[in-house]
């Protein structure tokens, strides 16, 4: 995929495969998530590792956006 590495704020709601979060200044690479009840994610890391956010979970990612595709609202 084309374009340009932009660090975005994720919760569970926004967390997407491919994010490439950083925990404890390691980054983990996102390649599946399971909704769970409540609100939660579980994501599964490319490394084998798990995490569950819930709601209130806040954390930065690497996400590749490309800038030529219009993501706005419609006027």
């Amino acid at each position: 995929m084309k374009g340009v590495v932009i660090a975005v704020e994720v919760d569970a709601r926004s967390v997407a495969v491919g994010d490439q979060i950083m925990i404890g200044s390691q980054p983990f690479t996102v390649c599946d998530l399971i909704t769970l009840e409540h609100g939660r994610k579980r994501v599964l890391f490319e490394s084998g590792e798990t995490l569950v956010m819930n709601r209130a979970t806040v954390l930065w990612a690497a996400r590749r956006h490309d800038p030529r595709i219009f993501r706005g609202r419609r006027r």
